[in-house]
């Protein structure tokens, strides 16, 4: 059984990378896209090239939160009624397990709590080898429109 209040497509979370203004948002900056949905996760990438690297010529530790972030919060908004709740994130915390240079970075975000008034979920990033480079949880508030 599917966790998601409505049908969720690609096309969705491509309207919402665009933003309020249509000009775009971090998402298109870094270059994180959503790439799948299934019945209880999304997932979604981000190139890990040195637009997103730091001084030492590894990717930052704030582009792994912010790609985590991005998927889960994506994720949490499409559980509620997004005509009278949403979502934003309330805590966030991150373990960098393995650095990366290259390729593409995805995550995976997967409910480990679904309430009426928080939500939270468990973000693993992997490499474009499959080694585990992230892991983080994020709590995010439901907000009453």
């Amino acid at each position: 059984m599917s966790i998601w209040f409505r049908e969720v497509t690609l096309e969705d979370c491509e309207r919402l990378d665009a933003g309020m203004n249509g000009k775009g948002t971090l998402m298109r900056t870094l270059g994180i896209k959503i790439t799948e949905i299934g019945d209880d996760y999304m997932k979604a990438t981000m190139p890990a090239d040195p637009s997103v690297h730091n001084p030492l010529g590894i990717v930052h530790g704030g582009a792994n939160v912010a790609l985590a972030e991005t998927v889960a919060s994506y994720a949490a908004n499409f559980v509620v009624d997004f005509t009278k709740f949403y979502c934003v994130g309330q805590e966030i915390n991150a373990n960098h397990l393995k650095a990366s240079r290259n390729g593409t970075l995805t995550a995976t975000a997967r409910p480990v709590h679904i309430g009426k008034r928080s939500s939270v979920w468990e973000i693993l990033v992997h490499n474009s080898a499959n080694d585990l480079c992230c892991i983080s949880r994020m709590t995010a508030a439901v907000v009453e429109r």
